[in-house]
């Protein structure tokens, strides 16, 4: 049995993980599931079990418990997990993961887990650490964008994951981050996510150049995706008397901003905010589109994506893909083999590709079977799992 560690799970912004569990699943693997923050109660008719915070009030009993016998784990744990937390979310998400961790040891001590898994190197790497401290249970953790960058990733990174048997990023960007954070690099192994299962690849669309271009952004609406150079981008697509109908996909805190910047520009009539959407309007909105932007950006507070499994999706799908340079995006679209590359910051080189795509078939057709190859080779959910699913049979 494998103990697999969640901060949340499932979660509707978090298909790739689900895709991942699906996959280790459909090899046989036994998989416990635990989500530390929150989420649903079952995945694929699988029980999901949710950590109940009133749990929390046994640590007056567990708390001088581990101090009086497990002093150096103790002085370990205190030494990390206060040490230059990044913020105070991922102080609180390490706190409240290493309260779990405590109160299921008895638990994980009974059923002797053969291996316990971190999804991510922040809440989760800090349980299956402490877990492994208390009772040596095996365990392997991760580092993908969100522990690695956010306010400068999480402080206490490469102490949890130093006893890992080894650590799983998803692109190369973070495997390099992960060294340079001081993980041992032969630990570091680079696992993409993927798709269970790809869909036919669309035809051209014939008429593309005399009627509106159809562009796709699916994107939360948080600093890091870069909306507003795509308002620039829309903008000048009009100035430049290109017809376009532009939807956007997603939800999230700079929904009142992004309407503003619309309305000023004079955009609403050609620029739809969809809100969140379920994963069968997302293929719908793939099926119905020309073009997928993503105008992606590192933010102030150092977020930034790692790559978004939005790309490859449409790659599969035969939509084309317009993206910035930033964070690992390129390790999937590489400029004039599967895709185009622009900086966001230039609105006027966005206009001349989206013309190029619109009217050019030729190249258009070549992007679109090197996109379907890529993922073929590099984003087969099942292909991914089975060489995560190995190491964990070593």
């Amino acid at each position: 049995m494998i103990a697999y560690l969640f901060t949340t799970f499932p979660k509707n912004t978090e298909t790739f993980i689900q895709r991942e569990v699906s996959g280790l699943l459909a090899l046989g693997l036994d998989l416990r599931l635990y989500s530390i923050w929150g989420g649903e109660p079952t995945f694929e008719g699988r029980p999901v079990r949710l950590f109940p915070k009133w749990k929390l009030a046994t640590l007056l009993w567990w708390l001088p418990w581990l101090v009086l016998c497990r002093p150096r784990a103790t002085a370990e744990l205190l030494r990390g997990a206060l040490r230059r937390p990044p913020s105070l979310l991922n102080l609180g998400e390490n706190l409240i993961s290493l309260g779990f961790a405590l109160t299921h040891a008895a638990e994980f001590r009974r059923l002797r887990p053969a291996h316990v898994h971190a999804v991510w190197g922040g809440g989760p790497s800090a349980a299956a650490w402490l877990l492994w401290r208390l009772d040596g249970h095996p365990f392997s953790g991760a580092g993908h964008a969100y522990d690695l960058y956010r306010h400068g990733g999480d402080g206490w990174l490469r102490e949890k994951l130093a006893p890992a048997l080894f650590v799983h990023t998803s692109t190369e960007m973070g495997a390099a981050t992960l060294r340079a954070k001081g993980v041992t690099p032969e630990k570091i192994h680079v696992i993409r996510r993927g798709l269970t299962s790809l869909p036919a690849l669309k035809p051209l669309r014939p008429d593309r150049a005399t009627t509106p271009l159809r562009l796709l952004c699916v994107a939360r609406l948080v600093p890091k995706k870069g909306f507003e150079h795509q308002v620039r981008i829309y903008a000048a697509l009009r100035a430049a008397g290109i017809a376009f109908e532009a939807r956007i996909a997603g939800e999230g805190p700079l929904r009142a901003e992004l309407e503003h910047a619309l309305r000023a520009a004079n955009l609403t009539d050609c620029v739809t905010l969809l809100g969140h959407r379920p994963q069968a309007e997302v293929a719908e909105l793939r099926s119905w589109a020309d073009v997928l932007l993503h105008t992606g950006v590192v933010a102030a507070d150092g977020d930034r994506d790692g790559l978004p499994n939005v790309i490859p999706e449409a790659m599969a799908a035969g939509v084309l893909v317009v993206t910035s340079p930033a964070a690992a995006t390129t390790e999937a679209i590489r400029e004039g083999e599967t895709g185009r590359v622009v900086a966001p910051e230039d609105a006027d080189a966005w206009v001349n590709i989206l013309r190029e795509l619109r009217d050019d078939d030729a190249q258009t057709e070549r992007l679109r079977i090197g996109a379907r190859a890529w993922v073929e080779r590099e984003f087969d959910a099942h292909q991914n799992a089975a060489r995560l699913a190995a190491f964990y049979s070593v």
